[in-house]
């Protein structure tokens, strides 16, 4: 699963991952379920960055979250689940941008932040889908999930307890993911290179959402 990431926004963004305007200024080091994210969307061929839930809400829910969480969609189940499968067939794919995210390790001790990042992408795009509910006052609420899949080697001695790990897509294969036909889509999504990934345990402040600041993601001493 992924349940708290982090990120940091700027205008470079705009011009790094092809943006047809600038991204709003963002910056988050324990970005907690049901806050505004940002995600990149490509719609009538704009590639945009706009700020909206981290939780999706499917169309079907006339605006009201659902009691099951819905900020992580299963790879094995994104096109047949209620809340993913509509999102999934029309194509509604994003990313949002990051600078890595936290799994906790099982220990003798309790549990053990980590924070996981990238050596080859200093922002990279966790896949992800978004949909939109409209609400009976008419009021319409965007949001959106993490697309997990089974842990590559490197991150399910982490993440011990479930073995899972969120879809970090390729620098390349963004436009596909964006834009490409469904099928084409799929294959985008792959357990990263395990050498192209690092890690490091970081203080427990993490657990609590109340904490967020740039030391959070620096290594425990």
């Amino acid at each position: 699963m992924c349940g708290r990431y982090a990120s940091k926004l700027d205008a470079a963004l705009e011009r790094d991952w092809e943006l047809t305007r600038p991204p709003p200024l963002f910056e988050s080091y324990n970005i907690a379920p049901t806050t505004m994210v940002p995600v990149v969307r490509e719609r009538d061929s704009e590639r945009t960055c706009e700020l909206i839930r981290w939780g999706l809400v499917p169309f079907w829910a006339k605006g009201v979250p659902p009691k099951l969480s819905t900020i992580n969609a299963r790879i094995e189940t994104i096109a047949t689940a209620p809340s993913y499968r509509g999102p999934w067939k029309r194509g509604q794919r994003c990313l949002l941008p990051a600078l890595g995210f936290y799994e906790w390790q099982v220990q003798d001790t309790g549990k053990q932040p980590w924070f996981i990042h990238l050596a080859d992408q200093p922002v990279f795009g966790l896949a992800g889908l978004w949909d939109a509910s409209t609400a009976a006052d008419g009021t319409v609420l965007e949001s959106c999930t993490i697309i997990t899949m089974p842990a590559n080697p490197f991150m399910a001695e982490i993440h011990n307890s479930k073995a899972r790990m969120p879809a970090i897509l390729a620098r390349e294969d963004h436009a596909l993911w964006l834009a490409g036909e469904p099928a084409s889509a799929l294959t985008c999504l792959r357990p990263y290179p395990e050498q192209q990934m690092r890690a490091h345990t970081v203080s427990k402040a993490v657990n609590s959402p109340r904490n967020n600041e740039p030391r959070l993601i620096e290594a425990a001493t």
